[in-house]
């Protein structure tokens, strides 16, 4: 089981960095194109690389679809979850985004009553409390926030809640590969459709960021599902908080932007409310179950 945890824990690490990667690469073609043409190209340019290493190891049939109704609403919660992250992107910071994506396991807690009948005490509700006022700390209210961004990954990290319930009830019974692949079809198709209406031309040099963006989107989503599917999600959703560190840094180093203190801070308070949630659920023997298909999903 240790060693499981183990393998689990450093797969969701390595998932973590190839996300971190594929947002700044996301951001940097919202600025050329519009945000739903990028969760488009995102789509896609995944897909091949998640079916040609099936194709080649005769496991085509790891793909077979039994009952395709999850599947379906897992990528409706898809669109909403990629499309509202990625718009989010283009018009704030990776760092602002980030934490208040981090929320996430804050929402399941909140979801799991109504959707997992699961009993959640008071002390776990303050948490839930606490960490949503890291959320507005780190959004800043007061200052300049940007109201849709704002607006938008709360959205999305509310899509990403639900469809951490839906991949509850398929993710033990298909195979990962299954998961990742018709996710990033049926999300492809739908907002393909929608970007068709003001599609722009794509730059030829913009096709070695695209293939970058695929191939971390693929291989960050293989990883979290294939951690999820390893381990506990109590004992590795604490890692997927490393994601603030990338985010900062890429900021930094990236896009020039300096970390503000109110988003240190709320991402803190994000942070330490979601671990005592997690650590209670542990605790009473009934972990949360945070599975992918978040945002880069």
């Amino acid at each position: 089981m240790r060693e499981n945890n183990l393998k689990a824990i450093a797969t969701m690490l390595v998932g973590v960095a190839f996300f971190a990667f594929l947002d700044a690469g996301l951001k940097r073609l919202t600025a050329d194109y519009p945000a739903i043409q990028v969760v488009t190209l995102r789509c896609w340019a995944s897909v091949p690389f998640v079916f040609l290493p099936l194709m080649f190891t005769g496991r085509l049939r790891e793909l077979r679809m039994e009952d395709p109704r999850p599947f379906l609403v897992r990528g409706a919660l898809g669109v909403g979850v990629i499309w509202g992250y990625i718009y989010a992107l283009s018009v704030q910071s990776l760092s602002v985004t980030y934490a208040t994506y981090m929320s996430a396991p804050l929402l399941v807690a909140a979801l799991s009553v109504p959707f997992l009948h699961e009993r959640v005490p008071l002390r776990r509700w303050i948490a839930i409390a606490v960490g949503f006022v890291g959320v507005l700390v780190a959004l800043d209210p007061s200052g300049n926030v940007n109201l849709i961004g704002a607006l938008a990954v709360l959205f999305s990290t509310v899509c990403y809640a639900f469809t951490v319930v839906a991949v509850r009830f398929i993710g033990k019974v298909v195979s990962t590969a299954a998961i990742v692949f018709w996710h990033l079809v049926m999300v492809g198709l739908v907002t393909g459709a929608f970007a068709l209406p003001q599609w722009r031309p794509l730059s030829l040099e913009d096709a070695w960021l695209i293939a970058f963006c695929g191939i971390t989107g693929a291989l960050g989503q293989y990883c979290f599902t294939a951690a999820f599917r390893a381990a506990r999600a109590a004992a590795i959703v604490p890692f997927e908080y490393s994601a603030i560190v990338w985010a900062i840094a890429m900021d930094w180093v990236v896009f020039d932007l300096d970390p503000a203190a109110h988003v240190l801070n709320g991402a803190l308070i994000v942070i330490v409310a979601g671990l005592y949630v997690m650590w209670d659920e542990s605790r009473s023997g009934s972990a949360i179950d945070v599975r992918p298909g978040g945002a880069s999903a």
